[in-house]
């Protein structure tokens, strides 16, 4: 298995963990992809992928209806995607991506976060350029030969396709998205959730005192409402 496989692993168990957070996050993602592209699904693909992402969390059909109903209201206020950089202790690169509607809190709140436990926020490029930005795709693993759709999927971008017990995976460079969503689309196979991701280059094991130094930072950045995803370059012993 590949570097994607071992990423899902790390971090299937941490992903959604708070039901309340990950409907807050696909709330904002809803508004992000109705600004972008209108209410219709059938028109959106962004929006079509973030309603799977919530049906895939057991997300209401009700609330997901009254969110696309409130991003369409001119009155309600847009987010942005910033992406904040720096290191926790033990020389550990931690990328956090937010999505604001006031950025001087968010900046505020995430500097604090890095102060308060030992880490530095670095400039914009100052880590980025050590995770690389994926895409990836969920679908229903009935009657599909992993081995095979990789091979007929690599023509549109995917790099490493794989099976676990939440069905085959299919994961590719951040800018084939579209390429990938299309093509599944068109052979009506059944995506059950899709996103991005920034898997790192490479990781740094610590264990111990050293782990836990950076698990709290880890976990202040999660709980912040401001925050959709936290990555990092820590490898610790139960990620085996």
């Amino acid at each position: 298995m590949g570097r994607a496989f071992e990423f899902r692993k790390a971090r299937k168990m941490k992903r959604w963990s708070a039901m309340a957070k990950a409907f807050t996050r696909i709330g904002k993602d809803i508004v992000m992809a109705v600004k972008e592209g209108g209410p219709d699904p059938d028109t959106n693909a962004k929006l079509r992928a973030v309603i799977q992402n919530a049906k895939s969390v057991n997300m209401p059909k009700d609330n997901i209806e009254r969110a696309i109903k409130r991003a369409s209201d001119k009155n309600q206020g847009d987010y942005k995607v910033v992406l904040f950089e720096g290191y926790a202790p033990h020389g550990i690169a931690v990328l956090v991506e937010t999505a604001t509607d006031n950025n001087n809190r968010t900046v505020a709140n995430i500097r604090s976060h890095f102060n308060k436990s030992d880490g530095n926020l670095g400039t914009s490029g100052s880590v980025e350029f050590m995770f690389d930005h994926t895409c990836n795709f969920r679908i229903n693993a009935e009657n599909l030969d992993p081995e095979e759709l990789e091979l007929e999927l690599i023509d549109f971008g995917a790099e490493e396709v794989f099976e676990d017990e939440d069905g085959i995976h299919i994961y590719a460079p951040f800018e084939f998205f579209g390429a990938i969503q299309k093509e599944l689309e068109n052979r009506e196979m059944e995506i059950l959730s899709s996103g991005f991701e920034r898997i790192p280059q490479v990781t740094k094991p610590l264990e111990g005192e050293q782990a836990a130094d950076v698990e709290k930072l880890l976990e202040k950045l999660e709980e912040d409402d401001d925050v959709q995803n936290v990555y990092h370059t820590m490898e610790t012993p139960d990620e085996d």
